[in-house]
């Protein structure tokens, strides 16, 4: 199939078409508005629902409902406006029900900037609104990768009954790429596999009425469903781990980065190998479920001295590469909070200096 050059927010919203979604509900917000701007155009083309909420706030109650009859459905924003669905998000997630969301990160906090920030991955990674559940979070690194995992977040969001996310730096968003997009994909919701979807009963049906809700007022009822959550977040560490490993096997230091910045760490990697340093990229195409396993054993190779962090924030994901390296070696960041790229000389810099012992 011919490549085609595409912005990375209307990749993202064609890729989301053919992945079977057919109802979008969202509001505008810099530098994410072209998704919600080309699916007004393309959802009346194919019998699809697009709807420009008021806010945020109805955006994802609208999800929620949509989601409760087993279609697939996806709302998109930038930070703060995500900020402003997590009450949403988590009842979605306590009502155990699949959906997408798309954030393209912006700086803050507050309302911060509109330029490209990886300062959500708290949010994004912790669950961002009340109670203890997870969504699934992935972090792509190219308008290619987020056509190619848009199919795999809705199959993962009904495999395991919960929102998955798709966070993008607003560079991801705003960049043309080149992209091969799939086939398209009619999805049609089978009650069989979705018995709990709402699509209609009447007295007399053999099937049980089904019922959307994430209020449990019994203590007992309560902890059966965060039960349940939490084995199921289990079978998800276990079986949707994704990273890309980059750069020499026998590296003497390990970079963890991901998105737009560990494109920039690829460079960086390339022309110190030029100079005589070897150095390995982990990137985490799954920001949660975290490559544990990966960090950990990479960190314990016997040649490696050191491990080195790169994020646009002030230090988020620094705090799961440290659990997982569980101080088998040093572990150093390299970031800018706000908007600022770390460059590649910077990067060079820093593991040079690490490379010989240097803070």
């Amino acid at each position: 199939m011919a490549k085609i050059l595409m912005k990375g927010n209307e990749a993202i919203a064609e890729a989301a078409i053919r992945a079977g979604c057919r109802f979008f509900f969202g509001y505008p917000i810099t530098p994410q508005t072209e998704v919600p701007e080309y699916m007004a155009a393309r959802m009346p083309e194919i019998g699809g629902c697009f709807l420009q909420a008021e806010s945020e706030v109805a955006a994802i109650n609208m999800v929620y409902g949509a989601a409760g009859t087993g279609v697939r459905v996806m709302t998109s924003s930038s930070s703060p406006g995500v900020s402003l669905k997590q009450e949403g998000i988590s009842y979605i997630a306590g009502a155990e029900l699949p959906c997408v969301i798309i954030n393209v990160m912006r700086g803050g906090p507050g309302l911060g900037g509109i330029q490209a920030s990886q300062g959500d991955y708290f949010q994004s990674t912790r669950g961002g609104g009340h109670g203890d559940y997870r969504c699934i979070v992935y972090a792509p690194a190219s308008v290619q990768e987020v056509v190619d995992l848009m199919g795999v977040a809705f199959d993962a969001a009904d495999q395991y009954r919960c929102p998955a996310m798709i966070v993008a730096d607003g560079i991801i968003g705003q960049m043309m790429e080149p992209v091969e997009l799939p086939e398209p994909y009619e999805y049609k919701v089978d009650t069989e596999k979705k018995p709990w979807a709402a699509t209609g009963w009447k007295p007399g049906d053999k099937k049980e009425r089904a019922v959307i809700n994430s209020l449990y007022i019994e203590v007992d009822e309560l902890h059966e469903l965060n039960t349940r959550l939490q084995a199921r977040y289990r079978e998800i560490e276990k079986n949707e781990v994704r990273y890309e490993v980059y750069g020499d096997e026998d590296a003497e230091l390990v970079v963890c980065a991901y998105g737009t910045v560990a494109r920039i760490c690829k460079a960086a990697i390339d022309e110190l190998r030029d100079k005589g340093l070897k150095v390995k990229l982990i990137r985490p195409i799954t920001l949660w479920p975290f490559p544990v396993d990966c960090v950990k054993a990479a960190a314990e190779a016997p040649e490696v001295k050191a491990v080195l962090t790169v994020e646009l924030n002030a230090g988020q994901m620094l705090e799961d590469v440290k659990l997982a390296v569980n101080g088998a070696k040093p572990v150093e960041f390299l970031g800018n909070p706000g908007s600022k790229m770390p460059t590649v000389e910077e990067i060079c810099e820093k593991l040079l200096a690490m490379s010989k012992g240097e803070e």
